[in-house]
């Protein structure tokens, strides 16, 4: 057994960049495609990928190092460190329930085609291991390998539902046809998002409030277009951080690099990908009568529209901010306050890029998510001891804003912890 395990975490340390292009190829020969063809997709969604994680790269190293200027600049003293995805994810992989979460992942999605209760396919394995932190979570309240693969099993289906009630908002406003995401982090956040967004546009006054950037960009020409809307709000940043001139002008420009780099990937991607899309609808409506099928990808492919980066710019601050006044609350934000634009992705979507209402909902959302990660900080802890994860110093409690304030991973082991 231990050897499986360590082939699989051998497979997922090649990382998305690798396994996708893999998986694409793959499944371009299944659907019927030369080989010649199927390689050619499988290297340009790679190419495409490379692209997209330097650009979340270059995100992820600047607002870090601004959070962490921001949290010693006002003096924030909570006990539970944010940890981020990156630790979470090791954690999860390090569970002795993660070797069976990648062949059992695709036996529940197969099986949910073939029934029809999912239009998706999901390729993204990598991101598998938001199941496996469920798993993971509920064997340690348990002990019970069997309870910990039916909650992981309950986590997917989830995800995958709601890729499926999300997917036509992700052609409508981010020009992706044919795809979907259940990304758990991402998938989240719609639960109440979504709704919450509606709500807002009913409300007399909160209604008329509007700025997506080709508002911004009308009214205030050129310096309204997303290059400059990154530029304002990274220099922002970096003042708020106590940067230097120097420094400040470095985020700035960092964060304007990423405005318009991202979409730019994001078009070499469907490139790779929409001959594979098409291969897959037809051979599943021929075969099973199957209609809109859409392949599953990592969320990256939605956080390069200029809305999402602008307010997931802006909620860096507000997140900081809050984790000090919200009663109750112990959980320091750090290492996912990188990971904002992924959680975010969907709110803006629903909101069809208005800021203003997608800032409101995203303040809501991840107070929420605090109180979450707060609660589930000590089985967190167990889970990060027990894989022997070198415990940040100083910290005697750990948690995360992406899974362990994750609301569908809340809610299940809520439901496993009435039994345990």
């Amino acid at each position: 057994m231990q050897g499986f395990v360590d082939a699989i975490r051998a497979f997922l340390d090649l990382g998305a960049t690798v396994i996708l292009p893999v998986a694409i190829f793959i499944l371009g020969l299944i659907f019927g495609q030369k080989p010649g063809k199927a390689f050619r997709a499988g290297l340009t969604i790679g190419v495409a990928f490379v692209g997209i994680f330097l650009v979340v790269d270059l995100l992820v190293n600047n607002l870090g190092p601004a959070a962490q200027g921001m949290v010693d600049r006002f003096g924030i003293e909570l006990n539970v460190i944010d940890v981020g995805w990156p630790a979470a994810a090791s954690i999860s992989w390090a569970s002795p329930i993660a070797a069976f979460i990648i062949p059992l992942g695709l036996l529940v999605n197969v099986l949910m085609l073939v029934t029809k209760t999912t239009k998706t396919m999901n390729v993204d394995i990598w991101n598998f291991w938001h199941y496996t932190f469920t798993g993971a979570i509920v064997y340690t309240l348990s002990g019970s390998i069997i309870q910990g693969l039916i909650a992981a099993v309950l986590f997917q289906i989830v995800c995958l539902k709601i890729a499926d009630w999300t997917a036509p908002m992700l052609d409508k406003y981010f020009g992706l046809p044919g795809i979907s995401v259940a990304t758990g982090s991402t998938v989240s956040y719609a639960v109440l998002g979504i709704p919450l967004i509606q709500l807002i546009q009913k409300i007399p006054g909160l209604k008329n409030l509007n700025a997506d950037p080709e508002t911004i960009q009308k009214r205030f020409g050129i310096f309204g277009e997303p290059i400059f809307m990154g530029l304002i709000l990274g220099v922002a940043l970096g003042l708020l951080a106590g940067y230097s001139v120097g420094d400040t002008i470095e985020i700035g420009m960092s964060m304007a690099a990423v405005m318009v780099l991202m979409p730019r990937m994001v078009k070499i991607l469907m490139e790779g990908l929409m001959p594979i899309s098409e291969s897959a609808r037809e051979l599943l409506q021929k075969k099973f009568g199957a209609q809109n099928i859409y392949i599953g990808l990592d969320a990256a492919v939605a956080i390069g529209h200029p809305s999402v980066i602008s307010t997931a710019l802006i909620l860096v601050p507000i997140t900081v901010a809050i984790a000090i006044i919200l009663p109750g609350n112990n959980v320091l934000p750090f290492g996912d306050l990188a990971t904002i634009p992924f959680i975010v992705a969907f709110i803006v979507g629903a909101a069809r890029g208005n800021i203003v209402h997608s800032v409101i909902v995203g303040t809501l959302l991840i107070a929420l998510s605090l109180y979450m990660a707060t609660d589930l900080a000590a089985l967190h802890t167990e889970m990060a001891v027990e894989s022997k994860f070198n415990m940040p110093e100083g910290a005697s409690k750990i948690s995360s804003i992406d899974q362990g304030g994750n609301l569908i991973n809340y809610v299940i082991y809520r439901i496993f912890a009435l039994f345990n």
